[in-house]
């Protein structure tokens, strides 16, 4: 049995974490941005060996997690909620590290 001192502190170690996540169209979707860049190079022509140029959107949060894995899950779930991006033609990287 177990017991245990009310007036005891149960402390939970949290850290902090940078979390990037990446917003790219899926391979097969259109990508006018990726496509304007190129051409503008091309036409001004430089950087030939450029073939092609997909363009993403970057977001970066600050977060106080438990863990990595909990910090990832919890900012994909804030994507999520918000609609930040279209799962159908969208891919999400997510990378965490500590801060």
């Amino acid at each position: 049995m177990i017991t245990f001192n009310l007036k005891q502190k149960i402390t939970v170690l949290l850290a902090n974490y940078n979390v990037d996540v990446i917003i790219e169209n899926k391979p097969g979707i259109n990508d006018p941005e990726g496509d304007t860049i190129l051409n503008d190079l091309v036409l001004k022509g430089k950087f030939s060996n450029v073939k092609k140029i997909r363009s993403a959107k970057m977001l970066k949060f600050s977060i106080t997690e438990k863990n990595k894995k909990s910090a990832e899950l919890k900012v994909l779930k804030i994507c999520d909620d918000l609609r930040i991006y279209n799962p159908l033609v969208s891919n999400v990287i997510v990378n965490v590290r500590k801060s």
